[in-house]
């Protein structure tokens, strides 16, 4: 069934809501392989709605409604956390298989070191470390995380078509329809249990593309003590994404 109301990628303008004291815009997207509706608060403080294949814009327009307290619930939080530094800069701690790491230059030369990941040297002129401490991170995700990933894949029996790491904005991994996993290179910054419980859980909807009580079941069956993991997450995860 075709969408009743044409909607493009980005439309020129968002649906403008005022919840209690804060105001959002939500942008809806339809995405042809969603199975449902889907609401993400995105870094800017907008929101996104996500349209499954056979979902209209009404039908979206009513979930965004029925999700109002939600919303405000989420943009009441995003107010009162303490915002990331907007730069990282030398002796700044930067999160590091899961412990806040200050960021030195290296004794014997000219390049940094976070823990044990040496950072090539910055020019004179160059203060925000961000960038290349982000691009070094990326790359060792990408060494790292596809093996893992294959390694618990193998221990419990799971054969996903392929892995990947992306730098997604809004979620550590996804699964797609057709086996693929993607996980957020940021999971090298992270404890190496809650890495593995995001690799476990997207595994999990390999058999439960859902999140459905028996897909719970599976994910606990993988991991008894995601629970925990859940917990770190809701606790550390804004400081990420």
């Amino acid at each position: 069934m075709a969408m009743t109301e044409p909607a493009p990628t980005r439309p020129a303008e968002p649906l403008r809501l005022v919840l209690g004291e804060h105001k959002a815009d939500v942008w809806f997207k339809p995405h042809p392989s969603a199975r449902f509706y889907r609401l993400t608060l995105q870094r800017d403080g907008s929101f996104r709605c996500t349209i499954p294949r056979r979902g209209t814009l009404a039908a979206a327009h009513d979930f965004v409604r029925r999700h109002h307290p939600w919303m405000e619930s989420r943009l009441v939080r995003r107010a009162l956390r303490p915002l990331p530094p907007v730069e990282w800069r030398l002796g700044a701690p930067v999160w590091y298989r899961g412990v806040p790491t200050p960021v030195v230059r290296a004794a014997d030369g000219p390049h940094l070191v976070l823990g044990d990941l040496c950072i090539p040297p910055t020019p004179p002129h160059e203060h925000d470390l961000r960038p290349r401490i982000e691009r070094t991170l990326r790359r060792l995700a990408e060494a790292e995380l596809p093996a893992r990933a294959g390694e618990l894949a193998a221990i419990h029996g799971l054969s996903p078509s392929s892995i990947q790491v992306r730098n997604q904005r809004s979620r550590w991994g996804s699964c797609s329809a057709r086996g693929r996993i993607s996980l957020n290179w940021r999971l090298v910054q992270v404890p190496p249990e809650i890495r593995d419980y995001i690799i476990l859980h997207e595994l999990a909807h390999l058999r439960h593309l859902n999140h459905s009580r028996r897909f719970w079941e599976e994910v606990r069956r993988l991991c008894p003590a995601f629970e925990s993991a859940e917990a770190w997450i809701k606790a550390h995860g804004s400081q990420f994404l």
